[in-house]
């Protein structure tokens, strides 16, 4: 039940509008002055305050700003008997959810209870929604206990509290972006925006115009003013995948920001300032880029000032029985399956794959498991051929030597890693769809 709290000193107006407000269902608690408020605020989860702003003890538009400061959460209606705007004015600005006149508002004043019960369980559902996002991005989230992780884990720890540039390395599917979003929640920023952007995903002028925005008419096609990620980024953190795909135009254009913490939007003349911490990731070997003429060495020092790098799945063989039993348990929920254990011989020949795609890779694998799986266990059956029947050194039969056999196993991983995702596998393969479908049917994958 929903707990209204009246602050009037006068009794008999007081009991009044309480036996009002009981009429709609709601528990009011009362209090004729700010001593005997506090003490019930103190006691009792209140919802909403009404309060007179002449108290005998105090005034009710500075009550309402401590009050606020104190528990943000909850919402508070002031009543006078005699309204004038400055005192409305201040009472908004103090945080107050509205300030009406006593007995000339009094039939708006349970429509405004009802507005203001329902901003303070929006205040509360938001506080819950930002305590579940922050648990499910801490490192305590990270799944793994193997030594190798968990040195990457600890030097994350270490950064995340500075404003410090950090550099993810790994291989692809390790988990680059699931580090820079614990980096991001154990930072001062946590409370403002973490976007995300895929350097490889857009051609050159659109990703300019993706991550620094434009003026409208800058280009065909530029109706209006747009702004640029690292505007939506502003005093949050921004987190650049793929950083070695960046067009050499782009790459002067991130170590301005890097330096002076501006850029000028694609047909604009002035710069735009913002205050944004960078987190870049790649699977590259940056250093080898940098020779090869390919990527700035400014710009890499600029971006290296705290280097992770994160090991591959096949370097943690130890994490994948909780892994795959985290992702078991996602995919059963999502698919309205009891998934209760995943036999031994299913983790033994997890271990043993070389899990080139990591961890992306095994999230494949499972959701495909337990789709396949109709009892409460998933077993080797419900693995891909490939991950049943390794190939063992030495052992091979003169058909794994064949290149259909080598073709056919290679269009199997990729289709794992890609979940079945035909078109990208395609992509991926650099062969038309046409020729993926003929070749799945072919070899009967």
């Amino acid at each position: 039940m929903k707990k209204i709290l009246i602050v009037d000193d006068e009794e008999k107006l007081r009991g009044l509008m309480g036996r009002v407000i009981r009429l709609e269902g709601f528990e009011v608690i009362e209090a004729g002055d700010v001593r005997t408020a506090w003490k019930k605020l103190d006691q009792l989860d209140i919802d909403v305050v009404l309060c007179d702003v002449k108290l005998p003890d105090g005034n009710g538009v500075e009550f309402s700003k401590a009050l606020k400061e104190k528990q943000p959460l909850l919402e508070v209606i002031l009543l006078t008997a005699y309204g004038n705007i400055p005192d409305g004015v201040q009472a908004i600005k103090n945080g107050a959810f509205d300030y009406i006149t006593k007995g000339d508002d009094n039939n708006k004043i349970i429509p405004l209870l009802y507005k203001a019960l329902e901003k303070a369980e929006l205040n509360r559902r938001v506080v819950r929604l930002e305590k579940q996002l922050g648990e499910r991005h801490s490192f305590d989230a990270i799944i793994g206990k193997s030594k190798r992780l968990q040195a990457s884990i600890e030097l994350a720890r270490r950064v995340a509290p500075t404003d410090t540039t950090v550099l993810l390395l790994g291989e692809t599917g390790t988990g680059k972006e699931v580090f820079a979003q614990s980096i991001h929640q154990a930072s001062a920023r946590a409370k403002k925006s973490f976007v995300a952007v895929n350097c490889s995903a857009f051609g050159k002028d659109l990703l300019e115009s993706e991550m620094f925005g434009h003026k409208a008419g800058a280009f065909t096609g530029a109706v209006r003013d747009k702004k640029g990620l690292f505007e939506e980024a502003n005093n949050g953190t921004i987190f650049l995948d793929e950083i070695g795909e960046l067009a050499p135009e782009l790459q002067a254009k991130l170590l301005r920001v890097l330096e002076s913490g501006e850029f000028i939007k694609i047909g604009e003349t002035h710069p735009t300032k913002v205050n944004v911490r960078v987190i870049a990731a790649t699977h590259r070997d940056l250093p080898r880029q940098i020779e090869a003429g390919d990527f700035r060495s400014d710009l890499f020092y600029r971006l290296s000032v705290f280097q992770i790098t994160l090991p591959a799945l096949r370097e943690r063989t130890a994490d994948i029985g909780a892994l795959a039993s985290s992702f078991a348990a996602q995919f059963a929920l999502k698919t309205n399956k009891k998934i209760t254990s995943l036999s031994a011989d299913f983790i033994t020949a997890l271990e043993k794959n070389p899990w080139n795609g990591n961890i992306r890779e095994l999230k494949n694998v499972i959701e495909r498991s337990v789709i396949l799986t109709d009892g409460p266990v998933l077993d080797v059956a419900s693995l891909p051929f490939e991950m049943q029947h390794p190939a063992q050194d030495g052992a091979r039969s003169l058909s794994a030597f064949s290149l259909a056999s080598a073709e056919k196993l290679h269009l199997q991983k990729v289709l794992n890693y890609t979940g079945g995702n035909k078109a990208e596998a395609a992509r991926l393969l650099e062969i038309g769809i046409a020729t993926l479908y003929r070749k799945i049917d072919e070899y009967k994958l």
